[in-house]
């Protein structure tokens, strides 16, 4: 398979995955071991590529929720739903509450999570724990008593931000699964956790993958620098055919993603996890 043909494949699983609760990472990383592509899990370019198709995917939600993002800080500090000075319970405080929960503690855990990344005994028990926790949570909130992002408060985000680094140490579990489950365990609706958590993404992921991609790209950093000094026309086409797939894709997802929620819930989502990380545990004891 090309190199073209693999950018545009991997843009659109990671564009299918970002913000599904069945982990990006791990059907990245299965991708990747496929007969056919086999490409090593430690190839600098192609950890460069994570990175860049990653952030093509993430950009999709600024963009998306534009308008939403707007009424948040037009009012700001003032909070929309009870209009009074409360910076603390504002929605869009909220959303860094939750990021700055998870920042450090991922940061000072970072080599775990770098070895955790190599593991598929780790991707698939995460995979097949997160799954069994979300149908039980999903099928246990049934009486939210929160409905809309703005009836938040601190507390709340704090939670799902800590749930949240689980998803960073456990490759597998998946942030969006972490952060829907934190939020229904927290009294927000199905709707209201998903819609959060796509917030929450926003400044998580463009830190992480911008950490990432810095790491690369310094000339000093490690074995992965050589992949973007000696980086080739056709290696930046590539990128862009997975950067620019990923970006639609996730755009088409989110949007189709949240008309589901509402209808339907994530616990199909839960059975697949359940099945793809029982799979992958029997391939590997094998």
């Amino acid at each position: 398979m090309t190199d073209y043909l693999l950018a545009l494949l991997f843009g659109i699983i990671e564009g299918v995955t970002e913000f599904l609760p069945v982990s990006s990472t791990a059907h990245l990383r299965l991708a990747k071991a496929l007969p056919y592509i086999h490409i090593p899990l430690t190839d600098p370019y192609w950890k460069m590529f994570d990175v860049v198709i990653q952030l093509g995917a993430v950009l999709c939600l600024p963009i998306y929720f534009r308008r939403r993002i707007k009424d948040f800080f037009t009012p700001f500090p003032v909070n929309p739903f009870t209009w009074k000075r409360d910076i603390l319970n504002h929605p869009a405080a909220l959303v860094f509450i939750a990021f700055f929960v998870t920042a450090l503690p991922a940061f000072i855990l970072k080599k775990l999570i770098s070895r955790n990344l190599e593991s598929p005994q780790i991707i698939g028990s995460a995979l097949l724990i997160g799954g069994i926790i979300m149908w039980v949570v999903d099928a246990l909130s049934v009486k939210p008593r929160t409905a809309d992002i703005n009836q938040m408060n601190w507390l709340q985000a704090a939670w799902i931000g800590a749930v949240q680094i689980l998803s960073a140490v456990f490759p597998g579990t998946s942030r969006s699964m972490a952060t829907i489950a934190a939020g229904q365990t927290a009294g927000l609706s199905r709707a209201a956790a998903l819609e959060f958590s796509f917030f929450v993404s926003i400044p998580t992921m463009f830190a992480a993958t911008g950490y990432d991609l810095l790491k690369t790209l310094r000339p000093n950093s490690d074995t992965a620098a050589l992949a973007a000094v000696s980086i080739t026309a056709h290696q930046w086409i590539t990128l862009t055919i997975g950067f620019v797939s990923s970006f639609f894709v996730a755009w088409a997802v989110v949007v189709w993603f949240m008309a589901w929620v509402r209808r339907r819930g994530f616990i199909p989502f839960a059975v697949y996890r359940i099945i793809l990380g029982a799979a992958i545990l029997l391939l590997n004891t094998r």
